[in-house]
């Protein structure tokens, strides 16, 4: 009978107890809300002030760099990563097996590095890796490369990827990447940037990008944390200033022509490296600037490091620099001066001599057979007592100001500065004619240029316009180191010297660039390189001009390191081509002669100038149209997979088509695709590169 209430009474104690740790739990959490809300609520508010108060840096939009006429050079773009998430709810091993062949078929034309076998290889072997976990990879990269826009959209139209996320599992990242859309054309003074470890954001670490940064870059903003009803979000307190669009005064087509023919030559003398600038006479606009080095691994020349700034003894390029100073100082009075020669000058016990020197030659002749006897002599008439003299005259001229050009790593010319010893003389005679220096090839180019434009000694710059987010901001105006270098009548005098370079019968230059269409005037270099400390037998050729020389409207210098040919036969023609590609193009006020540029790029072969057209559409064109002189092209054969042939492409249809496949391409030439470096049909590794020689 007492079983009952022993198990009552059981309950109850069990209630009391259930109900007592209630009551304490209870009285812990509003012990606990009471410290937090009344004891120690002033330190919570701050912690909570100090999350909300928190700022955090808003990066800014880096500004484009831009071509003379708007063409973009550089600018930030949108690109994605592309991944599969194979542990995604709606993938079933059935729904993949039944699209998996079409998506392979899909992805093969897409990303022809693998064929549809491979990539239905290597897809069933991603789903079925399981990790320790017994999960399956989450964030499978799908495509190695990044893509653009277009190409994602174009990715999520596939069989099976079309059915969404959930069951496909395909997703992307975003990511952010400063891009060139012309490639390797003028790259190195562009420039790159990169992530800097004292500065947030991308910063520039080479050419323009470096020496522009603080424009480029714009103004950081600031976001501070915000309490919504659901979250804490980053709320823009100062919004971010974007950088300034910079227009560049590269012209791209004059920059296609310059790179096309410096690369040639290159390639033709088996040079080791070639600088090549392109400057506008008048304003002292960098037209074009390339530089190209040969590498081993790419097995061509490819874009490197900035040549046409840094300091190179410039061998007799300098001669009409150190004629300048004798015809401002009064040594000299003009092309007609005559100067004792000959073949050997001993001069404090040095020897120098002339290989093709006369008992006398005028300034004319000394500076178009370039006598070193002759600049030499020139020279030690006023300052073989005061050989410091020399380098402070220069300096009078501006000759070591900087130009603050806007392409990074500029250095100024090193010129010794000399006593009064025998051996300082000595050193003075050599550098006269470029040797004891070192002068980069844009500061020669500067003083040539300044001989073009009457004196006139412009500043050379890259940068013309500033604007920000479409609206015009500032114009760079034309500056100039010294407003005169020298006088307009001496101008007069070292021009008609420089044409006798290549005009008088003597001339270092006459047999190569010579041509009824462009008269150009200007002075050829060769100089010994020093490897260890001693001259080698290798060489440095050069060419320094401008043209069309009745009203000069470009200059340009050409500096090649190496190679089996001379000064003017390699430099020289790389200047002459230049100056008949614009001149062909009509951009040197003339008429564009197209039958001339294409002389030009055929080594001076009249075209036969037949209308090139696809034998697809031969007959409908001979018929209807009447084209009876006419060269038939047969569209490449396509190959299942590697390599596409693009062998009678034009260029725009094989770079549309070889970037596809993911190669990155090279060009010389120009016309139709007449060779490619890589056989149609061969594996690669996707963003290797291919080299195109084109033909007409």
């Amino acid at each position: 009978m007492k079983a009952p209430y022993n198990n009552k009474r059981r309950i109850i104690i069990r209630y009391v107890v259930f109900i007592g740790l209630i009551l304490v739990f209870a009285a812990c959490i509003v012990t606990k809300m009471f410290k937090t809300t009344v004891v120690y609520a002033r330190d919570w508010n701050i912690k909570a002030d100090s999350i909300l108060t928190k700022e955090t840096v808003i990066e800014p939009l880096r500004g484009k760099l831009l071509a003379d006429n708007g063409t973009v050079l550089a600018a930030n773009m949108q690109f994605y990563i592309a991944r599969v998430d194979w542990n995604s709810e709606g993938i079933s091993q059935d729904s993949l097996a039944k699209y998996l062949p079409a998506l392979c078929d899909s992805l093969a034309k897409f990303e022809p590095s693998r064929n549809a076998s491979q990539w239905n290889q290597e897809l069933t072997s991603a789903y079925n890796k399981i990790n320790q976990k017994g999960k399956r990879n989450q964030s499978y990269r799908l495509i190695k490369r990044l893509l653009t826009t277009s190409e994602y959209k174009r990715l999520t139209t596939f069989p099976f990827f079309n059915k969404g996320r959930r069951k496909s599992g395909l997703y992307y990242e975003r990511q952010r990447k400063r891009s060139k859309p012309y490639g390797s054309m003028a790259a190195r003074s562009i420039g790159n940037v990169a992530e800097s470890t004292s500065r947030s954001g991308l910063h520039g670490t080479s050419g323009l990008e470096m020496a522009l940064d603080s424009l480029l870059y714009g103004i950081p903003g600031k976001a501070i944390k915000q309490q919504t009803n659901s979250a804490i979000i980053n709320g823009e307190k100062v919004p971010a200033v974007p950088g300034y669009d910079i227009t560049t005064t590269i012209n791209v087509d004059m920059q296609d022509i310059v790179e096309n023919e410096l690369y040639a030559m290159l390639h033709e003398a088996q040079a080791r490296w070639g600088t090549a600038i392109l400057m506008e006479v008048a304003t002292g606009e960098i037209k074009a600037i390339s530089n190209l080095e040969w590498n081993d691994v790419a097995g061509d020349y490819i874009e490197g490091r900035n040549n046409a700034v840094l300091g190179y003894e410039p061998g007799s390029v300098m001669k009409p620099i150190s004629m300048l100073v004798a015809l401002e100082d009064g040594i000299v009075q003009g092309p007609e001066t005559m100067i004792a020669t000959g073949h050997t000058w001993t001069y404090c016990g040095k020897n120098l001599t002339d290989h093709y020197g006369d008992a006398q030659l005028s300034c004319e002749q000394i500076i178009a057979r370039s006598s070193n006897i002759g600049i030499s002599r020139i020279i030690v008439r006023k300052y073989g007592d005061t050989p410091g003299k020399f380098r402070k005259r220069l300096e009078e001229l501006g000759f070591f100001e900087p130009f603050n050009s806007g392409i990074g790593g500029e250095m100024q010319p090193v010129v010794a500065r000399l006593g009064n010893t025998n051996a300082d003389r000595v050193a003075l005679t050599r550098m006269a004619f470029g040797y004891t220096t070192l002068i980069p090839p844009l500061s020669t180019l500067a003083v040539f240029n300044a001989i073009a434009n009457d004196g006139k000694y412009v500043r050379p710059h890259l940068m013309k316009r500033l604007s920000r987010e479409g609206e015009p901001d500032s114009i760079v105006p034309v500056t100039y180191i010294r407003n005169q270098i020298c006088s307009p009548q001496n101008a007069e005098k070292l021009r008609q010297m420089l044409h006798a370079v290549v005009w008088d019968g003597h001339g270092t230059a006459h047999r190569w660039l010579q041509d009824d269409r462009v008269e150009i005037a200007g002075k050829t270099g060769t100089a010994f390189t020093i490897v260890n400390g001693q001259y080698s037998a290798n060489r440095r050729f050069a060419f320094c001009g401008f043209f069309p020389y009745s009203k000069p409207k470009y200059s340009c210098m050409v500096l090649l390191n190496g190679g089996g040919r001379g000064a003017a036969a390699s430099s020289g023609v790389v200047l002459k081509n230049v100056a008949l590609r614009l001149y062909a193009r009509g951009l040197l006020d003339n008429k564009s002669d197209y039958v001339a540029d294409a002389a030009t790029r055929n080594n001076g072969k009249q075209p036969t100038n037949k209308a090139k057209i696809y034998s697809s559409s031969a007959k409908t064109l001979t018929t209807d149209l009447g084209i009876k002189n006419r060269t038939v092209l047969t569209p490449p054969k396509p190959v299942g997979s590697g390599v596409p042939n693009v062998i009678g492409m034009t260029a725009r249809e094989a770079i549309a088509t070889l970037e596809q496949a993911g190669l990155g391409v090279r060009m010389r030439g120009s016309g139709y695709v007449s060779k490619q470096s890589r056989a149609p049909g061969s594996q690669f590794v996707h963003g290797d590169y291919i080299t195109l020689a084109l033909s007409h």
